[in-house]
């Protein structure tokens, strides 16, 4: 971890840690050690202990008394009503962007989509979740709502980064090309049709999450298990492997969203 002076807030510290969160650095279920962090970042316990209190109240984390602060793992609905929450809170990015979005900010989005194709296509999961959460970061950082921003940021814990579930057959082109219409609209300044296209897009994720995962949804050990068939008990397919850093990749067709 890059070194942090000794004078930083135990704020600097909260986003320094919700940033390692993010980046899968710390999985679900993991210790963040309170002398560690602090030996790594140069500071004392006391404001990294602040920070981790912060997280705790942002349900990021949670601290007991014997295990001391660990990464949360939220449950099959706490998942699901995110998508909805997170589904609002980037309609109304959408609306407030296209007030003054630029030509150049709308290329950018464009070449995230090209460069989520890519991924996609040469099989490289791990980069096309990294450009997903770039390509929603950038709308909601267009809007120059700083408070949008935060909102949708101390979110993305819940509903994007705890757990991705890479399906048995997912379409990997297919959820790198929903982001098209929330594009396509952009760029014909409809902000009604943005929003549209932006809630389609987190119905289509959190349909293919619930499906899949319908009844037994659990994590252990890494991976995320899908609903047991109801009369042999086995899962319903293999357990798919759990990455940071994304959205659900949702299947379904390249028109869809």
């Amino acid at each position: 971890m890059p070194s942090i002076s000794r004078d930083v807030l135990s704020d600097q510290i909260e986003d320094h840690l919700l940033q390692a969160i993010l980046d899968g650095r710390y999985p679900p279920g993991s210790r963040i050690v309170e002398t560690r962090v602090a030996r790594e970042l140069g500071v004392s316990q006391t404001p990294v202990r602040e920070a981790l209190r912060d997280l705790e109240a942002l349900g990021v984390v949670e601290i007991t008394s014997f295990r001391g602060a660990s990464v949360r793992r939220p449950g099959k609905a706490e998942l699901l009503e995110a998508y909805g929450v997170r589904a609002e809170l980037e309609a109304l990015a959408a609306r407030l962007a296209l007030a003054h979005i630029s030509d150049a900010v709308l290329d950018e989005l464009q070449v995230l989509i090209d460069e989520m194709r890519e991924a996609a296509a040469a099989g490289d999961r791990h980069t096309e979740a990294l450009v997903d959460g770039r390509f929603h970061a950038r709308l909601v950082t267009a809007t120059g709502n700083h408070t949008l921003e935060r909102v949708w940021r101390y979110l993305l814990p819940v509903a994007r980064t705890y757990i991705t579930l890479a399906a048995p057959g997912v379409d990997a082109i297919a959820a790198a090309d929903l982001h098209r219409p929330i594009l396509d609209a952009l760029r014909l300044r409809d902000p009604e049709l943005a929003a549209a296209s932006i809630r389609r897009h987190f119905e289509v994720a959190g349909a293919t999450f619930e499906a899949t995962f319908a009844d037994g949804f659990s994590i252990s050990g890494g991976s995320a298990s899908p609903a047991r068939d109801a009369a042999t008990g086995r899962p319903g397919g293999a357990s798919p492997a759990m990455e940071p850093m994304t959205d659900l990749i949702a299947t379904g067709s390249r028109e869809s969203a």
